[in-house]
């Protein structure tokens, strides 16, 4: 009884599932939660606004129109895109702040995630928790505690002028310095974890024999260093500058009526102005514009496991 029961239930008979369903379920979530939302948001992109409830039309109403339905869709909401300087300024601006953003991110990260790597091993971990606690916080209450930090009269300014460093409030909130700083803070454990993860594999032997064969710390730095964490930098920002290209709240919250990005143009869009054609296509091309780096990172990966 033992032995039939081994074979009953031994892999490749019985109840374990076939394999064209193990393979179906990656292709089934993809088209449930990306592509079935992405053939939506397109749809309405090609819609013109309307008065009605939703807010543009044509709407469907069955295969028997069809065709009418098709021949409605237009590219207006695109072309308006491509003829407004608004929306082109938007785009440009987060880019230069999402990208600006992530270097400061990569040159404050590199340092951490290099001296927690070096560590002792049984410090570690408590500094990977270190790393990580801001996430135990809502992201709403961390962006409005700078806030409280940067406004005029604010815990740095006060701070800054008991030291007798400044006479005057910096006058950092509501400006674009205000953002960097936000989503640096924000975004940083994205950055020190991957470039963590490469830098503790890291053969210290090889750094005890390029010493020993006369390489400077620069040197050894450079050539053995910074090649073995490429994997965790790369990774890094992109995690910082996918986000960082279409926040929102801290651009809302931190920055003022000067800081344009494109997730505050979207959002008014959506909800002041109840363009939903608009607002559609402008997600669409920032969907298109983040897929570039998206395809790059992939590009580097193939390579890498080659």
């Amino acid at each position: 009884m033992e032995t039939g029961t081994k074979a009953r239930f031994s892999p490749g008979r019985g109840w374990p599932a076939p394999r064209w369903l193990v393979v179906a379920l990656p292709y089934a979530w993809l088209l449930a939660f990306f592509l079935l939302p992405f053939l939506i948001v397109l749809r309405i992109a090609l819609s013109d606004t309307a008065r009605a409830l939703p807010p543009y039309a044509p709407h469907w109403t069955g295969w028997a129109e069809a065709w009418n339905f098709l021949q409605a869709l237009d590219l207006e909401s695109f072309a308006t895109l491509v003829g407004d300087s608004l929306y082109l300024d938007a785009y440009l601006s987060s880019l230069r702040i999402a990208a600006t953003a992530t270097l400061i991110a990569l040159l404050i990260a590199f340092p951490l995630a290099y001296a927690m790597a070096s560590a002792p091993r049984r410090w570690q971990p408590a500094l990977l928790i270190l790393v990580i606690l801001p996430f135990w916080t809502s992201f709403l209450i961390r962006v409005y505690a700078w806030m409280a930090i940067l406004r005029p009269e604010g815990v740095l300014d006060a701070l800054l002028r008991g030291l007798g460093l400044i006479d005057e409030p910096l006058g950092l909130m509501n400006t674009e310095t205000a953002v960097l700083i936000g989503m640096v803070y924000s975004y940083l454990p994205f950055m020190v974890l991957p470039i963590y993860t490469s830098l503790e594999r890291l053969d210290r032997s090889l750094l005890e024999a390029a010493a020993d064969l006369g390489a400077t710390p620069l040197r050894r730095f450079v050539s053995i260093v910074i090649p073995l964490a490429r994997p965790g930098i790369y990774a890094g920002c992109f995690l910082v500058f996918v986000p960082a290209i279409g926040e929102f709240v801290i651009p809302d919250l931190l920055g003022g009526p000067e800081t344009l990005m494109i997730g505050k143009v979207l959002w008014t869009e959506f909800f002041s102005n109840r363009d939903w054609p608009l607002a559609s296509a402008v997600a669409i091309l920032l969907l298109l514009i983040l897929a570039v780096p998206l395809l790059a990172y992939q590009r580097f990966a193939r390579k890498e496991a080659a």
